[in-house]
Parts: C-alpha cells; sequence; structure tokens
C-alpha cells in the first residue's frame, strides 16, 4: 500500500466517515478497516486520524453515537445523522466539481 500525501487529505476523513457511515453504523477501529477495504487499499486512515474526526462530527451533530456491549466489550458506534446527511451532500457536490476539474486539466482539457 502506498503512503498517503497529507497535502491531499484535507477533509477527506470527514467526506469518508460521513459516506461509510450513512449506510451503516460502526465503530471506530471497523470504520479504520473499512476505508482500508473500500478504498481497495488505498487509503488508509490511522486510528490517530479517525477517533478525532468521529469526536469532531459527533460534537457538530453531523454524527451520533451509542454504546453497546458485544462480547463483553463496549463499544461506541456511530452513525451518521440527517444533519451529517445534508453535510456529506454538500462536500460530494463539492468533490466531484472540483475532481471534475481536475480530471480536466490533467487529461488537457485546459486553454
Amino acid at each position: 500500500m502506498a503512503n498517503t500525501n497529507p497535502a491531499f487529505m484535507s477533509g477527506v476523513p470527514e467526506l469518508l466517515v460521513l459516506r461509510i457511515l450513512s449506510d451503516t453504523e460502526m465503530y471506530g477501529y471497523e470504520l479504520v478497516r473499512a476505508i482500508r477495504i473500500c478504498s481497495a487499499e488505498r487509503i488508509a486512515l490511522a486510528e490517530g486520524v479517525v477517533y478525532p474526526a468521529l469526536h469532531s462530527l459527533e460534537s457538530r451533530g453531523l454524527l451520533k453515537s451509542r454504546r453497546r456491549a458485544v462480547d463483553g466489550r463496549n463499544r461506541i458506534y456511530y452513525r451518521t445523522t440527517a444533519k451529517g446527511i445534508k453535510r456529506l451532500n454538500s462536500i460530494v457536490d463539492d468533490w466531484q466539481r472540483i475532481s471534475a476539474g481536475i480530471n480536466d486539466i490533467l487529461g488537457g482539457q485546459h486553454a
């Protein structure tokens, strides 16, 4: 797996966390693994990135958490709220617009 360039990653954790948690609730480490799997190992966010993102998104009302006992362990599961879905849709629109412009330039579609 290639190293991820931090300069390109601004805003990406928020986007990925909201998107993945919009489908199903997960606990932190499960989310870390899901990001790796869903990106075919191209994106690996460390727990030190994901957990602060989860806490920040929850404090902003974009995620909701609940504690659940699983196999004798307490885990905190997160899911996207309605406010989080609205934020996700906004970020996706921005991301698609910007990536389309970058692809145009990389593909030679510039003046």
